[in-house]
């Protein structure tokens, strides 16, 4: 391994290695959390000595009373010699009893009549909706379980069984609103290349599980009236459904498809019946959000905000093949309501893996006096994390920043000192491959967009290190850094710096995920509605493959000082009038909500 060890790195609470780990038999998926009566945690999740998947897997509990540091040995709900047990999702009563939801596998089925015969014996995500409960916070569990019915949709006439043995699952954990439970779930047609290549989403209604102790007397409705089911818009998957409850008792739910987005819909009738599906979008009929085939995950705090978990890239896939890293990087975006919709600020990044080949997913939030938690998963690696409250508070904040963040600033130049053909003093820059950072915020007129105009360079020579801002082609701008060794460029999205137009830009270089993410004009890139460009930000590093295994990954050499010479020379090849009206480098990377206020403060 070519990269820093642990105890060379800078600290950075987004690095998913940096939270607890949560036990598990190796193994491990959706680590959902409920907070008990005690103030302790409860964790549940599906875990296994194989792969996902394998014989053996099944549904497990545990506890910590220290934040996550230290946790319970794993207690069963469904033991490993049982049919197979899976995607736990918890639910606390008012009056402290725990129910889990899970889908088993009951008439322990060996053949899933998959359409590829490497799934054939997969037999995780079939069989009935069972649940359990515990009254001592998860230390034990009901011996007997019970079951949620379903009615079938329309797509399940596809089923090999006929619709004996529904496929289904959910990632959809409990909300309760009213005095009622709802979670969602996915209903699968048939097993095949994707594994479910066409599903559609349910939501379950239960109005009395939190106020009934006699699970035989529970009441369940399956949503939305008639047999479509929640679908997308343009494609066949449509699933790992799951919502959050506006003010007035309307229901938002979000989720996955092929297309590289999510989808959304509003309930106004307490889910039997919803919206047409739209691509999700950051506001209504604004830009919407980019997202490949992975958890979209939404939660609701107690102040009445919203967060979504998403990962900001083009890809309609996996983390696996072309797709490749599309899970490595996970966003937050804030949410907060208006007029009876969810507003959604830009993402900052949350959570990041060092091999870019994994990721991680599946996530929980977990409030605690005032300050935040988030689980995720590797599925071989759970882990719990804390998230500054001032970073989500700043998040939420977005839409009102207008302010210049001087915090971590280096250097600051006025247009008297950005003439053409001048040199400033080039600040030091923090090492990159330790995990600092720096952030070139500036603002600029052109009189023409042509490519390979020199607007920055503090390189000592052609080939030497330093930094190098252009113009690039499609009207954008470029950043190349280099150490001397190894150099990277990125550009901004294109088509948004065009001439004869004063234009905000921050580039923002982070040693952490190693990432160069740009904010054009207060918006941050996402790469564009072309499917040309997956990604609006680059990353500055890259796994090298020994084997097929994304496990034995090495990464290359990473990217040290930028800082180049000791001069940083301005304009050096621009068309004439081209001029800067202010230029900032900051010795950590900003946030996307600085950099935005940054350019709002700007105009």
């Amino acid at each position: 391994m070519w990269t820093l060890s642990a105890a060379e790195r800078l600290p950075d609470w987004r690095r998913f290695s940096e939270g607890f780990p949560i036990p598990s038999e190796g193994y491990c998926d959706q680590p959902y959390m409920v907070t008990t009566r005690d103030g302790g945690w409860l964790c549940v999740m599906t875990t296994g000595k194989g792969r996902e998947g394998d014989t053996g897997q099944h549904v497990v509990a545990t506890r910590t009373s220290d934040l996550g540091k230290t946790w319970s040995p794993l207690v069963d709900i469904e033991p490993a010699s049982g049919p197979e047990a899976s995607w736990a999702m918890p639910v606390i009563t008012p009056a402290g009893r725990v129910y889990v939801f899970y889908t088993y596998n009951r008439d322990n089925m060996r053949d899933s009549r998959s359409l590829v015969e490497s799934s054939r014996r997969r037999v995780d995500t079939l069989g009935h909706y069972a649940y359990k409960y515990s009254d001592d916070g998860g230390r034990s569990w009901s011996a007997e379980r019970f079951y949620i019915p379903m009615r079938p949709l329309r797509i399940e006439q596809k089923n090999p069984f006929g619709g004996e043995a529904p496929f289904f699952w959910g990632i959809g954990e409990p909300i309760v609103d009213r005095g009622d439970v709802f979670f969602g779930a996915a209903k699968i047609a048939y097993f095949g290349y994707g594994f479910m290549p066409e599903d559609r989403g349910v939501i379950f209604r239960s109005p009395n599980l939190l106020s009934e102790t006699d699970p035989r007397k529970h009441r369940w409705i399956m949503l939305p009236e008639g047999d479509e089911g929640l679908g997308s818009v343009n494609g066949p998957v449509c699933d790992e459904h799951n919502l959050v409850a506006l003010s007035d008792g309307s229901l938002y739910a979000m989720a996955r498809t092929i297309e590289g987005h999510p989808v959304h819909y509003y309930s106004r009738d307490r889910g039997k019946t919803w919206t047409p599906p739209e691509y999700a979008a950051y506001t209504p009929g604004g830009r919407q959000f980019r997202h490949p085939r992975a958890c979209p995950r939404l939660w609701k705090t107690s102040a009445g905000k919203f967060l979504f978990w998403f990962h900001n890239n083009g890809h309609r896939w996996y983390n696996q093949e072309e797709a490749l890293g599309s899970r490595n990087i996970a966003w937050l975006s804030g949410g907060t309501e208006r007029n009876g919709k969810i507003y959604w600020t830009q993402p900052e990044m949350v959570r990041y893996v060092d091999n870019t080949a994994e990721g991680c997913s599946y996530p929980d939030l977990v409030e605690h006096q005032g300050r935040y938690f988030i689980t995720a998963t590797q599925k071989t690696s759970a882990r719990v994390g804390e998230i500054p409250a001032a970073f989500l508070e700043q998040l939420w904040d977005q839409p009102n920043r207008r302010t210049l963040t001087r915090d971590g600033l280096l250097a600051e130049f006025a247009a008297a000192e950005l003439r053409p053909g001048g040199a400033l003093s080039m600040p030091v820059l923090p090492d990159l491959e330790r995990g600092g950072g720096f952030t070139l915020d500036f603002r600029l007129r052109m009189t023409y967009a042509e490519p390979g105009q020199i607007l920055l360079d503090s390189r000592p020579g052609p080939q030497g290190p330093g930094i190098l801002l252009t113009t690039g082609r499609r009207h954008t701008l470029e950043l190349e850094i280099s150490d001397g060794a190894r150099r990277f460029r990125w550009d901004s999205d294109p088509m948004l710096v065009g001439p004869d137009a004063w234009h905000h830009a921050s580039f923002m270089v982070d040693g952490g995920p190693k990432v160069i993410s740009v904010v054009v004009d207060g918006l941050l890139c996402d790469g564009g509605p072309s499917d040309e460009r997956k990604y609006g930000y680059g990353r500055f590093v890259q796994s090298l493959y020994p084997s097929r295994d994304p496990a034995a990954a090495v990464l290359k050499p990473e990217i040290g000082n930028v800082t180049g010479g000791p001069r940083l020379q301005v304009l050096t090849r621009v068309h004439p009038g081209t001029e800067f009206e202010r230029l900032r480098l900051y010795s950590r990377a900003l946030t996307t909500t600085e950099a935005i206020g940054n350019s709002r403060a700007a105009r």
